[in-house]
């Protein structure tokens, strides 16, 4: 039972399970709660939904990986969730209550820019990724590349 709870948290709910680009996926079907997320509470209801994400996140991973070889396969995207929120920390209070043209452009980027800084594994990323060979590691990586986002898209939104 509570593999199966904890490999719908890992899939976040089956979004890792797309035959195509499942990461993508992950990431992509983060920004509906993102945006609620911003848009009704801000840096405060993104912060505190990402930390929590997290820890559940560590927990299903460890959960529906023990009993693998794997410990990183790729319908688990829950990581993606935590990074794709991280990526909009900085810029979060921007978004809040606000509905202007500028606002997509700025999701849009920070989806993009995740999933460059995810791809790409350069730095505290790629330390996370292959030195860390656990759950805690599967999830770092992802933190650290939306944290990377986050400040390459403060200094865009500073253009828009």
């Amino acid at each position: 039972m509570f593999k199966k709870f904890a490999m719908t948290i890992a899939t976040f709910f089956g979004a890792g399970l797309s035959p195509v680009a499942p990461g993508t996926m992950g990431s992509f079907a983060t920004l509906p709660l993102a945006f609620v997320l911003s848009y009704f509470g801000g840096r405060d209801a993104l912060l505190l939904a990402a930390v929590i994400i997290f820890f559940a996140g560590v927990w299903a991973v460890n959960e529906s990986t023990k009993d693998s070889a794997e410990k990183d396969p790729g319908k688990i995207v829950i990581d993606e969730v935590v990074g794709q929120l991280c990526s909009f920390l900085i810029v979060a209070n921007a978004l809040e209550h606000n509905l202007e043209p500028k606002v997509w452009l700025m999701y849009a980027l920070g989806f993009g820019l995740f999933r460059l800084f995810d791809i790409l594994k350069f730095g505290p990323v790629k330390w996370a990724d292959t030195k860390l060979k656990n759950a805690w590691g599967v999830m770092l990586d992802d933190v650290f590349a939306g944290f990377f986002a986050a400040v390459v898209l403060m200094l865009l939104a500073r253009g828009l």
